[in-house]
């Protein structure tokens, strides 16, 4: 990923645009260039570089076959953050945060589970033996299951870090993470304290373009850990190929070295030990 491409990126896409100076937070002073009609203006080169350092680790996370949650409740970034993460196969939350979602993870999998049962009860014929009002209830029930989870069905376990946009719309999901020590990512604005995540991205949380911007840069480096992921298997099947018929070829050439090893008889003689002739015994006559 180029510094220089990225920039221009970041600054066509409205990235730079702080919030008004009145509600910026002290914390971000750091990655604020300048203030200009009243508005702070990011300095983009940070941006760059923090861009860099998390787009590193999440492609280390990737490569593990780890999952990344990413946590975008708010009107401008929901649509976006659903479509990539449709595409490369990654949870997401764009609804409400349901409290709990990772300090009570077992209650959330319980949700989960019971999607699967009304999914297997209208196949099953179960269906069929219940009336028009229960089949009604359980179709609400699976239409509002799968609006809040639905698109966390596969996270069958907790998830390895966080990506979020808008820490202080996010802020439960912040310290649900920071609880169970979750590396968090986020997409930090001038009214925000970065200090709250451990990755940091000074970039404007509200524009739909800046946010894209910075989610496609983020689902690059999860293609390009998956991909290093996939490679990095086929490498070690390759391996594990070679030792075997390594292994094969020394317990062959192991086994023909103890069928012909000479005995010290016949390494005293200067040779190897011929086989006595078995003779029968005359007969008389």
């Amino acid at each position: 990923m180029s510094a220089r491409t990225s920039f221009n990126e970041l600054l066509e896409s409205g990235a730079h645009f702080g919030h008004l100076k009145s509600k910026w937070n002290p914390a971000m002073a750091p990655y604020i260039y300048s203030e200009k009609n009243g508005i702070h203006i990011i300095d983009l080169n940070k941006t760059v570089v923090k861009i860099e350092e998390a787009a590193n680790a999440i492609k280390q996370i990737a490569r593990g076959g780890r999952k990344i949650l990413f946590v975008a409740t708010k009107k401008q970034a929901k649509d976006i953050v659903a479509e990539k993460m449709k595409s490369i196969d990654m949870p997401y939350v764009t609804e409400r945060w349901p409290g709990g979602m990772l300090t009570n993870f077992a209650t959330i999998r319980k949700s989960v589970k019971r999607m699967s049962q009304i999914d297997k009860m209208a196949t099953d014929g179960t269906y069929t033996n219940i009336s028009k009002r229960e089949r009604l209830q359980l179709s609400r029930e699976r239409e509002k299951l799968e609006t809040n989870f639905g698109s966390v069905s596969d996270l069958s376990r907790l998830p390895a870090a966080l990506f979020i946009v808008d820490i202080v719309k996010e802020h439960i999901a912040v310290a649900e993470a920071k609880r169970l020590n979750i590396p968090t990512f986020a997409i930090v604005d001038t009214n925000s304290n970065p200090n709250q995540v451990d990755y940091v991205i000074p970039a404007n949380d509200d524009a739909s373009t800046s946010i894209a911007c910075i989610i496609e840069l983020m689902c690059v480096a999860i293609k390009e850990g998956l991909s290093d992921r996939k490679m990095d298997k086929d490498a070690n099947v390759g391996e594990e190929n070679d030792t075997k018929e390594s292994s094969a070829h020394e317990a062959e050439e192991l086994a023909v070295g103890v069928k012909f090893k000479p005995t010290k008889e016949d390494e005293d003689k200067g040779g190897a030990k011929k086989p006595r002739r078995r003779t029968t015994p005359a007969t008389k006559k």
